[in-house]
């Protein structure tokens, strides 16, 4: 792994395609702003490392924000993708590969018994909302400030004052009217769930089970069950953003360890083994009401290709068993004890280590974490002087405070050890 950083190459690349692309790259995170530095430019990647155009070797922790639970270019995912695409790229026409991944799901996932396939999580994320307000004949929705559901106009909104409170835009090109019609209340409330509940009518409760765009915030014990209990009482549905966690933190996501079920689910990156995939599923009598079995309209041309699905097929038959968890389980909790201990040695008390199978956060908060308020009140800068000090030393951290650390099949103790050592050396550089 890199132990000074050579950026030349990066930096030229970076000049033409601020030129090309806005702000210079397609996804606002890769940019590195919030760490104060410009992106880099990666060139290929094997197993649980990065190497970027400037011939730097990193350890990723990143692995393209959570799809690559086996690790970069993994033989067999590799080939599977490869074989489809001697057949063919897309048809625009059903194959029995797509039928074969939604019994697969259904088969992992407590509350999925089919399933619409779909790009992107956004897409799946407006879709399952659009088929709760049919389904319930209301509008409003429910969600929970720092939770991030995709770029969906409705759901780019976040919390103003007080415990329930009607979402404003938190995007140019919201339409107020739009963003109004979801109200946003703090991760870990009962009493704010208990209080918008009662003053609202809601198509849609809308949750990541465990949160992890504010940062990795974990929910409050019996705080799932809550959720559950208040869509019960409110006649809503309950969709669990599952995104990230799904497939995951367990073989059946959030709702297979916790035991709580949704309504509708929503599905993404792992199910797409690296490549472009999502979904939104539940019971069939839910999901029987989209077309052309019903009346919710719902479509894409590149839903359910062939080389996605063939991916993620290959990537959830790797999960078969209990060894894979047992191990990425194993993995998390080695990163995250070598971390905290590296804080710890270097006399820093404002460092919590949050913490699930497969995703890690560390803040730079002197208490635990517990919703987005106590993420927005973490130390930044430390944060992305530690995170430079992290890529100095060839390590690919998240470049946001607020992004979540992604643990592999592919990450070694050899991995772990350099990571804890960058660690302790970047806590040495930027002081206690």
């Amino acid at each position: 792994m890199t132990a000074s950083l050579r950026d030349t190459r990066s930096a030229e690349h970076y000049e033409r395609a601020l030129a090309f692309l806005p702000g210079g790259v397609n996804s606002p995170v890769r940019a590195m702003r919030s760490i104060g530095r410009d992106p880099i430019f990666i060139d290929h990647a094997e197993g649980a490392e990065l190497i970027d155009i400037d011939h730097n070797r990193y350890v990723d922790w990143v692995c393209s924000w959570g799809p690559l639970i086996h690790g970069h270019a993994h033989p067999q995912i590799v080939d599977a993708i490869c074989d489809a695409a001697r057949r063919g790229t897309t048809f625009g026409a059903p194959t029995v590969a797509e039928v074969d991944l939604a019994e697969e799901v259904g088969r992992r996932m407590p509350g999925v018994q089919m399933l619409r396939m779909t790009s992107s999580g956004t897409e799946a994320s407006m879709s399952a909302i659009r088929l709760a307000r049919a389904a319930t004949g209301r509008t409003k929705l429910l969600k929970f400030a720092g939770a991030y559901h995709g770029h969906v106009d409705g759901l780019l909104a976040d919390a103003g004052s007080g415990l329930a409170t009607q979402g404003i835009p938190a995007s140019p090109g919201v339409p107020a009217e739009v963003a109004a019609s979801t109200i946003v209340i703090a991760w870990n409330d009962p009493a704010a769930l208990a209080e918008a509940a009662d003053a609202h009518e809601f198509a849609a409760i809308l949750a990541e089970p465990y949160p992890a765009n504010m940062g990795l915030v974990a929910p409050a014990v019996g705080f799932l069950e809550k959720l559950r209990e208040a869509a019960d009482a409110n006649g809503a549905l309950l969709i669990f953003d599952e995104v990230i966690s799904g497939f995951r933190v367990g073989p059946g996501g959030a709702q297979g360890l916790t035991g709580v079920v949704p309504d509708l689910t929503v599905m993404g990156k792992v199910i797409g083994g690296g490549l472009p995939a999502a979904a939104f599923g539940g019971p069939r009598e839910l999901m029987r009401h989209i077309a052309p079995a019903g009346d919710v309209y719902q479509a894409g041309t590149l839903s359910g290709n062939p080389l996605a699905v063939a991916a993620g097929l290959a990537s959830l038959k790797l999960l078969d068993g209990e060894p894979p968890y047992t191990r990425l389980a194993a993995t998390t909790a080695a990163l995250a004890t070598g971390l905290a201990g590296a804080a710890e040695a270097a006399g820093r008390e404002d460092v919590q280590v949050s913490t699930a199978t497969g995703l890690l956060t560390v803040f730079f908060s002197p208490s635990p974490v517990i919703d987005y308020a106590g993420a927005q009140a973490c130390d930044l800068d430390t944060y992305a002087a530690w995170c430079r000090g992290l890529l100095a030393r060839g390590v690919y951290a998240p470049a946001s405070q607020f992004e979540a650390w992604f643990p592999s099949l592919a990450h070694t103790r050899e991995h772990i050890d350099h990571t804890v050592a960058a660690a302790t050396a970047a806590f040495a550089e930027i002081g206690a």
